[in-house]
């Protein structure tokens, strides 16, 4: 059997494009769409369908993992062939899936509970992670949060919608 080492020299490649270094950016968009999730935790919506117990708690716990896996992947990997940050196509995309991420809150928060509002809620903030990472040419974050997206839009699914 011959041996090519496509494999391991594919491997140290992608390796070779990375390095840590700390990306604020993506520490700010991970706030950002965190911030109506903070509010909810202490003010609670008036029709407030989302504080049932869940259950998909094996999904649940991926979707964790995998969440805080996406965010060390978007602050702490960087890769070296991405450009300097700047206004693409991408980061257009990713703004306007956390502005209708926003959108949805509010609506929330205004009494409605329907499956758009619920949809919008779990796969926008999702998306923004996705293009943004993408954009920054990161898959160390954007795997984990395409598992996360995955994950999130089970949980929503079954607990809500089903």
């Amino acid at each position: 059997m011959r041996k090519t080492g496509k494999s391991i020299n594919g491997g140290k490649y992608v390796l070779k494009k990375y390095r840590f270094g700390f990306d604020i950016c993506g520490l700010v968009l991970f706030f950002l769409i965190m911030i109506p999730n903070f509010v909810w935790f202490v003010v609670p919506a008036p029709h407030d369908i989302l504080r049932v117990e869940s259950v998909t708690l094996v999904v649940d716990n991926i979707a964790s993992i995998a969440q805080v896996v996406m965010v060390v992947g978007l602050c702490i990997f960087r890769n070296i062939g991405r450009e300097k940050i700047r206004i693409t196509n991408f980061i257009i995309v990713t703004t306007v899936c956390s502005l209708i991420y926003f959108l949805c809150w509010i609506l929330y928060y205004l009494g409605i509970t329907n499956v758009g509002v619920i949809l919008g809620l779990t796969i926008f903030p999702c998306l923004a992670f996705l293009f943004y990472s993408f954009d920054r040419k990161n898959m160390f974050a954007f795997v984990p949060a395409l598992i996360f997206m995955i994950c999130h839009l089970v949980y929503a699914i079954i607990n809500y919608i089903v």
